[in-house]
């Protein structure tokens, strides 16, 4: 900054090129950026994915697991005990066939306040069987979980996976070689379930101290490594897909993945990443739009920090998971369809290479992409690209900074800056963000002696409300909006946080952040204050569209349009109002169960820097065309 402000310098000519060339450097950064980030789909820009840990030894046993038949009797054993338990677990059985196979076996109690509701409480009953390492001390362990769908759930069943399950710990004990305990969890409630055990395993809480009582545990085994969450729908199944994206965008260590399909491949098990194998084509936009399409599809489930499977809970603990779904019915036609024996032969593969390792893992990448199962875009190839879009935000905000050094550049209402009143309306707007973030609690609280309305109402009107209200800021404000300079300043604040928090935002989740610098440079970068009315105007709506609540109900809209077609506009349109209040609702709900940030994040940091803009936006700035009519009016006065 040095060079940006010595007065000595006379600006210097860094600084000179810097405020003249501002816009076209903005322009060819932001472009330069999507092209960049688009073009790594292209074989050419990524790169096939390979082991870094060695100790894996992936596939190089024979496989000896044969208790297929076992798997089978227990699903239809599993089938028949299911009809006495419509919305629960039938732990009892599951805990009988736990004890004859030999493991440690144990329930798990937990306990759910409704996070918007203090009048509704959940119970759930988890159920795990520990096999103790003939060969180690306990001091570590691997997890083999299943979420236990009952016969009223809306989703697919899951019932071949705890088949198998058993199966398998059948198995495993008889054998010598197991250095890490195994340990077998089946979950109620789906995720819910399984975040209430690993609290309970870790001694910790995620989200909010009075919502979920997480319990204790009877019995424990060693430091987890590792865990496969198992969702198969059928016994006879076509292809597996694997699942990585985690909590708040975490991803497992490429490792496991990696492992995970070699042994597939050495099983002959068909096994997708997205529902999709790799195509290569001869046409380079072919092979370009296919794997571009596969990333983008990463990119938006990893963007809302919503786990894919309930894999996705054991990141944070620092233990690598992912998930096997497998499909009765896939994309792509099959010889044959897989049975218990190779899905056994698979977990069998997997476990036994884990069970290999000397250490966690750590060798390969935690932060990546992928186009393809078979390829990968690590952090250091997708990083540039974000930081040049975020760089346009950095350069504006040196340009006007430069420009506000210029005496000669102010305009002639309001020469003066006020720096104590922006600083302090900036962080008063930004007071507004943490308000809305902590609203849902104090909505909840207060529902204890007030209100007799449903709180999750009152939570959607109370935020429609205040980000209302919001827009009005500006009008309250007229010494800052009324002063060019000291809404410069006001920008140049904006530009820097709002670059920073994209860069800061794409260190832990690379999709939020590439699609939130999409969508936002491009309009903060058009935000200025010495245009004429009607581009203000216009500035205005652009800057309205890119507000966050506008932002979800158009991508809600677009995919209701997507899926709904067939209906209505005016019926599309009502659906897609009640789907964007109940994602909100559920995000907060999220992030006081299990601690995802996406919606304190919103509210935090990106509601509060729109609304920098918006006072910029908004600004009662005379242009230099405004002046020949203000000076006739003088004349006439005078």
């Amino acid at each position: 900054m040095g060079l940006l402000t010595d007065p000595s310098s006379d600006q210097g000519k860094i600084a000179k090129v810097l405020v003249k060339y501002y816009g076209k450097l903005c322009i060819l950064l932001y472009i330069g950026g999507v092209i960049w980030f688009s073009s790594l789909a292209l074989p050419m820009f990524n790169t096939s994915t390979y082991f870094s840990e060695n100790a894996l030894l992936p596939g190089l046993v024979k496989s000896m697991f044969w208790e297929d038949r076992a798997a089978t009797q227990y699903l239809q054993e599993l089938q028949d005990e299911t009809q006495k338990y419509d919305s629960s677990i039938p732990y009892p059985w599951l805990l009988a066939k736990f004890q004859q196979i030999g493991l440690d076996s144990y329930t798990h109690n937990f306990t759910l306040h409704s996070p918007l509701n203090p009048n509704e409480t959940y119970y759930g009953k988890n159920v795990y069987g520990i096999l103790r390492a003939p060969r180690a001390s306990s001091t570590e362990s691997l997890v083999l979980s299943v979420p236990y769908r009952p016969p009223s759930s809306i989703y697919a069943t899951t019932l071949p996976s705890i088949a198998i399950q058993l199966a398998f710990a059948k198995y495993a004990i008889k054998e010598k070689y197991w250095a890490k305990d195994i340990i077998f969890l089946i979950t109620d409630h789906e995720q819910l379930g399984m975040q209430a055990w690993l609290e309970a395993y870790h001694g910790v809480t995620c989200g909010n101290p009075d919502t979920l009582k997480h319990g204790t545990l009877k019995g424990r085994a060693g430091a987890i490594q590792a865990a496969i969450n198992l969702e198969l729908h059928s016994a006879k199944i076509e292809q597996i897909d694997l699942k990585i994206e985690g909590l708040n965008g975490q991803l497992p260590n490429l490792d496991l993945f990696n492992l995970a399909g070699k042994i597939c491949i050495k099983e002959g098990v068909l096994h997708t990443f997205k529902g999709k194998i790799p195509q290569y084509s001869k046409s380079l936009y072919k092979g370009w739009q296919y794997n571009f399409k596969n990333m983008m599809k990463m990119v938006s489930s990893q963007a809302t920090g919503i786990p894919t499977g309930n894999h996705g809970l054991f990141l944070r603990f620092g233990i690598q998971a992912l998930t096997l779904e497998g499909f009765e019915q896939g994309k792509y036609k099959v010889m044959s369809k897989i049975g218990f024996l190779s899905i056994g032969r698979v977990i069998e593969g997997i476990f036994r290479s884990m069970n290999n390792l000397l250490e966690r893992f750590h060798q390969s990448f935690f932060f990546y992409i992928l186009p393809s199962y078979d390829r990968y875009i690590s952090i250091g190839l997708y990083m540039p690209a974000l930081c040049m879009i975020a760089a346009t935000l950095i350069i504006k905000a040196c340009a006007k900074w430069c420009q506000l050094q210029d005496n000669s550049k102010t305009v002639k209402v309001g020469y003066q800056i006020s720096y104590v009143k922006v600083v302090l309306l900036f962080f008063v707007l930004h007071g507004i963000g943490v308000f809305i973030t902590a609203f849902p609690g104090l909505c909840k609280s207060l529902s204890y002696f007030y209100f007799n309305i449903e709180v999750g109402t009152l939570v959607s009107w109370g935020l429609v409300t205040i980000l209302s209200l919001a827009l009005l800021i500006p009008y309250l404000t007229n010494n800052i909006r009324k002063c060019q300079r000291s809404c410069d300043l006001l920008c140049i604040f904006a530009l820097l946080e709002l670059g920073t928090a994209l860069i800061c935002i794409s260190m832990n989740n690379i999709s939020l952040g590439i699609i939130c610098s999409t969508i936002s440079v491009p309009m903060a970068l058009i935000i200025d204050t010495n245009l004429n009315k009607y581009v203000k105007t216009i500035q205005k709506i652009f800057w309205l569209i890119v507000h966050p609540a506008s932002v979800l109900f158009i991508m809600v809209l677009v995919n209701t349009f997507l899926m709904f077609n067939q209906e209505p506009t005016k019926e599309l349109i009502l659906r897609a109002f009640y789907a964007t209040h109940k994602a909100v609702i559920y995000s907060i709900v999220d992030s006081m169960i299990y601690g995802n940030w996406l919606y304190t994040v919103v509210t935090s940091i990106f509601v509060p820097n729109w609304l920098c803009f918006w006072c910029v936006a908004c600004n009662a700035v005379k242009t230099i065309s405004d002046a020949p009519a203000e000076v006739s009016k003088s004349t006439k006065q005078d």
